[in-house]
């Protein structure tokens, strides 16, 4: 049967947990076994039956047509083709349906014996490389000693293949008829296998109890450790029981994902492009099958073991082939891109498509200075501008009658035509870009600015918000995002204004502070200096009635900007404002022109601190 999606499903959900899949899971899920490693027919290019790519089990590749064209026509939808026993239904099932691998030989899922911490080796108590060896067939693994308990052997010993053999010809003829439960019997293997027995004895709530009492009762801090961590494992374990079993850390089936996911695209000149995983998938697959015909005709053990040996590996490269020493590389040499590849790091799938997805409405370009903004506002390209509010300057031409069709009016967009400036400066009225910054760190690395046109290519910035941003113009890009929606626009202009974030959330102290040439500037202005017996400082010690009187006085030339002089200035004393005569320089009284009244007047060398303070 087809998929059929049900739209209401989607908003119950209220967790996701990830966990581990049962053989009898995934085989639910499938829909059909891949049994042979062909992908498509370089003849006709069509799926080859049973493949990777079989239309059968993953569904056709033309919509409602079936492989061998008998059924045609979405009036067939639902028809299963008696000839070539596929659905007829739509092509995008292909994105959907999964496979599946019937392993002849269980193997050991690679996330959890090369992973750190080791989850199978905790569960064992076994180290890394005791664990290798016995997933590589190097060793066997006693899983029961039986009657061999009196001579010493032990449980999770290591054999190697002439102490087995030693031991299997002195057991007594009726022990290997022994039921493998039974407590005589002696039983020991190799491989994922003798995992798979080991971990399906575990009893986790006895194991618990031994871990307890030995992290308790432990006299070694290292021991004590080592328990504690092996025991968070078993702990989890036994906490979701029934949807994780510790014998499902080694894979019987092996899913294949479905095939649109794993691309083959035909190239020029007859060639393919294919994704990575079909070429692990088919090593799979081909080892899988060797190992088949090997046991039905019955090979000797070390041929049977190598063969074991390399469908293990096989399996490893297709999960995670960057984990291995030996990584299966292409003829380029290059590593082939595996599952795990796949999903793990900035181009995986959480972060590249999960988390982060490219946007419309958004541009992104380099910022310089602009110093003659407005703290709310940027100077923004007028190409990007336009293109980033094409639709809102479309629905303008249209209400004004310039145009009557959506298409015109893109064509006079296009053009950059005169009207087009006027109507984008009438829209940019009210509505706010927001600036952001990468990497967004906090929540003043998105910020909204009333936009301003400016001609060339870069966004100009106001030097006061370059802090928030931690942004510099030494080549800075920035992002340009539109809010689209007048509640998003009203949020960007209530809560994301800059002049609204001038205090820093982290602490509380003001994030907008002059910093470098501007520090350096008001420095400047504001320092004093005194007359010496060589330099003389033009003015000092005149007295002034009035700041303007100043000002009229150092713009004649009468004094200096660093002069002491007295003059009459109002002054909050003690919460009061109070006109009275004080020593100050030139530049502090020209500097205080632009302080608000009721600050009162600063008489002080201003530095980074005191501009934080004031």
């Amino acid at each position: 049967m087809s998929f059929r999606r049900d739209n209401k499903a989607k908003t119950i959900y209220s967790k996701i947990s990830i966990g581990l899949a049962s053989p009898e899971e995934i085989l639910d899920r499938s829909s059909g076994e891949v049994l042979k490693p062909e992908t498509i027919n370089y003849r006709t290019y069509k799926p080859e039956r049973d493949g990777l790519f079989c239309e059968r089990i993953f569904g056709p590749v033309k919509d409602y047509e079936c492989h061998c064209g008998k059924y045609k026509r979405i009036r067939y939808k639902g028809i299963v083709c008696d000839r070539c026993g596929v659905e007829v239904t739509e092509k995008k099932v292909r994105r959907e349906r999964m496979g599946h691998i019937s392993l002849v030989v269980p193997v050991a899922h690679i996330w959890y014996f090369r992973s750190l911490p080791n989850k199978i080796g905790y569960l064992l108590g076994l180290p890394t490389k005791k664990l290798d060896s016995i997933i590589y067939y190097e060793r066997y693994v006693v899983i029961n000693p039986g009657i061999k308990a009196a001579d010493g052997v032990k449980y999770l010993d290591f054999l190697t293949e002439e102490e087995y053999i030693e031991i299997i010809e002195s057991l007594p003829k009726e022990n290997q008829y022994l039921e493998d439960t039974h407590p005589d019997k002696f039983v020991a293997d190799m491989g994922a296998e003798a995992l798979y027995k080991l971990l399906s004895r575990i009893d986790l709530d006895e194991l618990s109890y031994s871990l307890r009492h030995r992290a308790n009762t432990e006299t070694s801090q290292q021991r004590k450790n080592e328990a504690l961590k092996r025991l968070q494992v078993v702990e989890a374990f036994r906490e979701s029981r029934n949807v994780n079993r510790p014998e499902w850390m080694i894979i019987k089936v092996v899913p294949v994902i479905p095939p649109e996911l794993r691309p083959l695209v035909p190239l020029d000149g007859g060639r393919f492009a294919t994704s990575d995983l079909n070429d692990l998938y088919r090593r799979v697959i081909i080892r899988n099958n060797r190992l088949k015909r090997l046991i039905e005709i019955k090979a000797p053990e070390v041929i049977l073991r190598n063969e074991k040996r390399m469908l293990q590996e096989a399996v490893d490269s297709l999960f995670d082939n960057s984990r291995k020493a030996n990584a299966v590389k292409t003829d380029a040499n290059r590593p082939l891109k595996s599952l795990s590849d796949s999903l793990k790091g900035k181009q995986g799938r959480f972060r590249q498509n999960l988390l982060g997805k490219r946007v419309d409405y958004s541009a992104r370009s380099v910022i310089v200075v602009g110093p003659e903004l407005n703290l709310h506002e940027c100077g923004l390209p007028k190409d990007m501008a336009a293109e980033l509010y094409k639709p809102f300057i479309i629905r303008k031409l249209i209400e004004r009658g310039i145009v009557k069709t959506v298409k015109s009016a893109k064509k006079i967009v296009d053009r950059k035509d005169p009207v087009v400036w006027d109507i984008l400066e009438n829209v940019l009225k009210g509505h706010p870009v927001l600036l952001n910054r990468a990497p967004t760190l906090h929540r003043l690395g998105i910020q909204a600015f009333q936009p301003k046109l400016i001609e060339g290519k870069a966004i100009q910035l106001h030097p006061l918000v370059c802090t928030a941003f931690n942004a510099d113009f030494d080549g800075d890009q920035m992002a340009v995002h539109l809010p689209l929606g007048n509640t998003a626009i009203l949020e960007a202009q209530m809560l994301m204004l800059a002049s609204h974030n001038i205090l820093n959330p982290a602490n509380g102290a003001p994030i907008t502070v002059p910093s470098q040439d501007m520090v350096l500037g008001l420095y400047y202005i504001t320092k004093g200096k005194r007359s010496t017996a060589t330099e003389k400082v033009r003015g000092e010690g005149l007295v002034f009635y009035s700041p303007e009187e100043v000002t009229i006085a150092y713009n004649e030339g009468k004094v200096d900007l660093h002069a002491f002089i007295k003059v009459k200035v109002n002054d909050r004393i003690d919460g009061q404002m109070v006109n009275h005569l004080i020593e100050t320089t030139v530049g502090r009284v020209i500097f205080n022109h632009y302080v608000p009244a009721e600050v009162g007047f600063i008489n002080e060398v201003l530095t980074k601190k005191s501009l934080r303070d004031i």
